[in-house]
């Protein structure tokens, strides 16, 4: 609970100053997400930490929506940071009860490809729940082009989620997964067909995953009416477009 305490302290210390950032590039993102991961877990990865400075660049990647919304949505992302960590936690913890060649839950952090998908997932989410439309794909794109492990920062994760290997993962918009999921490398849950597309935008068009489901390596599942049930196995190299 003590470094829970220091965040909120350093969070408290935020002020309303800002430089002017004319671009956002890969470096600013690249920046974002670390200052991001050793706020959360900073006995992991030791930094001298510069929360100013992130919510000064954050406040100015939102520049052009008011002065006063900025300053709202920016608030509203710090308060909800601890939950995030919270949920991270959970997260690092089913990587090591589920992978055997885990050894702790200090080299998840530090070098989980898979999880570090996840992390940026969660915290691009919630901006995208701020309704934030550039930046979350920024974070996710990002996490995509490093490891592989595509997730759309508008699908719903629930707890304990763990990918193993993860390569060429793809999770679509409107997925939803529920808590205690597994999912292996290759797994597609994505659209029946993007015929008409701008029709579908706002639809329910990737499939639902209900709790303590696993689905083993290069496993399709299509369709935004298609739901796996509680506690299934789905084997590999399955294709899915029905609920089961």
């Amino acid at each position: 609970m003590k470094d829970l305490k220091l965040i909120e302290t350093k969070l408290n210390e935020i002020d309303n100053k800002y430089v002017d950032l004319t671009n956002i590039n890969k470096n600013n993102i690249i920046e974002f997400i670390n200052e991001l991961k050793a706020l959360l877990f900073p006995k992991v990865l030791k930094r001298n930490l510069s929360i100013k400075r992130l919510y000064i660049e954050l406040y100015e990647i939102l520049n052009g929506i008011g002065v006063e919304e900025v300053e709202s949505i920016t608030n509203h992302f710090f308060d909800n940071i601890i939950d995030i960590k919270s949920i991270l936690i959970k997260d690092v913890l089913t990587f090591v009860e589920k992978d055997p060649a885990c050894k702790n839950s200090s080299e998840v952090v530090f070098s989980y490809n898979s999880f570090h998908a996840i992390f940026i997932y969660r915290v691009a989410h919630l901006l995208n729940e701020l309704n934030i439309e550039v930046l979350p794909r920024f974070l996710t794109e990002y996490a995509h082009s490093i490891t592989g492990i595509d997730i759309h920062p508008g699908c719903s994760i629930g707890e304990n989620f763990f990918i193993d290997h993860g390569t060429g993962i793809v999770i679509g918009e409107t997925t939803i997964i529920g808590d205690n999921v597994s999912l292996y490398q290759g797994v597609t849950l994505g659209a029946k067909s993007l015929k008409d597309a701008p029709l579908l935008r706002g639809k329910k068009r990737h499939p639902t995953i209900s709790n303590n489901v696993v689905i083993y390596a290069n496993t399709t599942i299509l369709g935004g009416d298609t739901i796996i049930k509680e506690n299934s196995v789905i084997p590999g190299n399955s294709f899915i477009t029905k609920s089961n």
